[in-house]
């Protein structure tokens, strides 16, 4: 297992290393097919680590690895299972489910405002950022952290956008789900609340299953992601087109919005 875990950390640090390139050239097609490359290579690696953690003691709680990681790469990683621009709420629930984190959200919230500085600093000099999401008006959106290597249309978001993000959580976490041999318990209650407010998800008081839910929350997203899709690109092709860099990761002031506007 360590031989893969070594290469999949080799891989997952030259695609790192490419998306910085690809986005650094404004090469937007490339970077997009690295990004999906890199998630996949980031959830194979959360799977393999996963399948081979020690079963724990009855009579000590275990303390995962994950624990012992910088809060920035534990909050990088719950959003790389998430998908989507998430809330610090949620960040911290999928990092205490699946990883048995222990983040706390003023930690967040302080974070997002090192990134920042980090990256007016020295732009690029890190293979990712936790940046904010963008609202329709091109300034951070409140409470929302998004992942600096998606692409600016899955970094926006407009009025449909929380519920969709909320449908799409839920199947991410699904799908991550019905790929674990032993679900961690503490994921399948984050799951199961959330399948409440999903119309299908839940039956009654059975255990959820995770493929309901899935089912449930695409019937869903047919309905409301076309129109969602359209607004999210409109406003990353405005973002694109009057934003610098830094205000694409971490949103623009409301002064700075309007001259881009005359």
């Amino acid at each position: 297992m360590s031989e893969s875990l070594d290469a999949l950390e080799r891989r997952i640090a030259e695609l790192r290393a490419e998306v910085r390139r690809a986005v650094k050239a404004r090469d937007t097609a490339r970077a997009r097919v690295l990004r999906g490359d890199l998630r996949r290579a980031e959830l194979a690696w959360d799977e393999a680590i996963t399948a081979g953690d020690p079963a724990p003691s009855p009579a000590f709680p275990r303390e995962s690895e994950a624990s012992l990681m910088p809060i920035r790469e534990q909050v990088h990683q719950a959003l790389v299972l998430l998908g989507v621009p998430s809330a610090a709420k949620l960040i911290v629930a999928v990092n205490e489910a699946f990883f048995s984190g222990a983040l706390r959200g003023p930690q967040l919230t302080s974070l997002r405002r090192d990134e920042e500085r980090s990256f007016r600093g020295d732009p690029y000099a890190r293979p990712y950022y936790l940046c904010a999401a963008l609202t329709d008006r091109l300034s951070p959106a409140r409470g929302l952290l998004a992942d600096s290597t998606w692409p600016l249309e899955a970094r926006v978001v407009g009025p449909l956008s929380p519920r969709v993000d909320y449908l799409t959580a839920a199947m991410r976490i699904a799908e991550h789900l019905t790929r674990l041999a032993d679900p961690p318990q503490g994921a399948v209650r984050l799951l199961s609340r959330m399948a409440q407010n999903i119309p299908g998800g839940a039956e009654g008081f059975a255990p959820v299953d995770p493929l309901t839910v899935i089912r449930a929350a695409r019937a869903e997203l047919e309905v409301h992601l076309p129109a969602d899709t359209a607004q999210r690109a409109e406003v990353a092709a405005r973002a694109g087109g009057q934003l610098t860099d830094a205000e694409c990761l971490f949103g623009a002031s409301a002064l700075s919005t309007l001259r881009g506007a005359c």
